[in-house]
């Protein structure tokens, strides 16, 4: 097993990211990235707010040519959830031939190409075919018929997250792709809530991005999120997602050759890669995520450390049904720890209860 990198641009000077690819080169398949301004499922890396990083490109394809000469594959992202007007254009399918065209020259090409629409995956295919085409985590693509239904524009599939933690459901989309040529890929460390009802907007929020900021927009927090885990009953959620434990990671490589790290924007890319390669990290497993809910329940952490011997064999043999089930709360009480005090963050409160109480008393 190897694992997918999402990259990140470094400013003049800057050289961690490509540290963190060449210190890991042998455990990394594959490097994926945007274009410069191209729309994908996360912001542009050559400009925010009209400030634009004019070294941006030159740094991109040093960066590819670099990854390239390590026998990294590159994988370039047309991700985005929607392309607007332009979804079915000549504009569009100009552009993404040029983008590819123009790295064939400067970079030596890309092996890959992911992307949510089946209208660039068409454009690939007829203008590229020895380009694999990939089917982006986004398109939530979780069934033998979802793989069915565009088996003559995708190679490989991202599995839909949810169900990360399903392996009967996992072999048998295994088993499908083996008979009919495919491949599989798994996102291993999104910290994205399960089953996201705000998932398709937040996206398109994304895939427009740079237009927001040109509007006087509503006071409004549009992160679902962010929103439903401002209420500490709901922070049992966060072990109910999608993420698998560097220490469970072994678990899949009969079924993935390739899982995928969300690392674009995350602050700390090399703890990621290192947790997965060693298998192991002791810390808040929020932090290894992306994105990472820690400041949502800060004092308090998720210690990895803490998780009992039987949550891989538990959470893989779960039916879903939460409502009806207890031991996510359980496990919750046992790993989640306030920092302030050391302690499991049920027990602390429930000490520092008591001893508000005492001090009532005393008065």
């Amino acid at each position: 097993m190897k694992f997918a990198l999402g990259y990140q641009l470094a400013g003049d000077g800057e050289t961690f990211f490509s540290d963190t690819v060449r210190e890991f080169g042998e455990h990394i398949a594959e490097i994926y990235f945007p274009w410069m301004d191209t729309a994908t499922c996360r912001a542009s890396i050559t400009e925010q707010r009209g400030f634009v990083n004019w070294n941006a490109q030159n740094i991109l394809e040093s960066d590819l040519s670099a990854y390239k000469d390590m026998g990294i594959k590159l994988d370039i992202l047309f991700n985005a959830n929607c392309y607007g007007e332009e979804a079915l254009s000549l504009k569009l399918a100009n552009r993404i031939v040029s983008i590819f065209e123009h790295l064939r020259n400067s970079v030596g090409g890309v092996e890959i190409a992911t992307t949510t629409s089946p209208a660039i995956a068409h454009i690939i295919k007829d203008r590229f075919p020895d380009v694999e085409v990939r089917a982006s985590v986004n398109m939530r693509i979780g069934t033998v018929k979802g793989m069915q239904y565009l088996s003559d524009l995708f190679d490989s599939f991202h599995v839909q997250r949810e169900y990360n933690r399903d392996l009967k459901k996992i072999a048998e989309l295994r088993d499908w792709a083996d008979k009919n040529g495919k491949k599989l890929v798994m996102l291993a460390n999104s910290g994205c809530m399960s089953f996201c009802s705000g998932q398709t907007f937040h996206d398109n929020l994304v895939a427009h991005e740079n237009h927001l900021d040109d509007f006087h927009n509503i006071k409004w927090n549009p992160h679902v999120c962010w929103k439903y885990l401002e209420k500490k009953e709901n922070w049992v959620s966060l072990l109910q997602n999608t993420w698998i434990r560097p220490e469970d990671i072994g678990n899949y490589e009969k079924y993935f050759d390739v899982v995928k790290l969300a690392t674009r924007m995350h602050s700390r890319p090399w703890i990621v890669i290192k947790a997965y390669v060693e298998r192991k990290y002791n810390g808040n497993i929020l932090d290894i995520c992306e994105p990472g809910f820690g400041p949502a329940i800060a004092p308090c952490v998720i210690d990895n450390s803490k998780f009992p011997e039987d949550w891989f064999q538990r959470t893989t043999a779960c039916s879903g049904n939460c409502e009806s089930c207890t031991y996510c709360t359980s496990v919750l009480e046992k790993v989640l720890v306030d920092l302030n005090t050391g302690k499991p963050w049920k027990t602390a409160v429930s000490q520092d209860a008591g001893n508000a109480g005492k001090r009532k008393n005393r008065k």
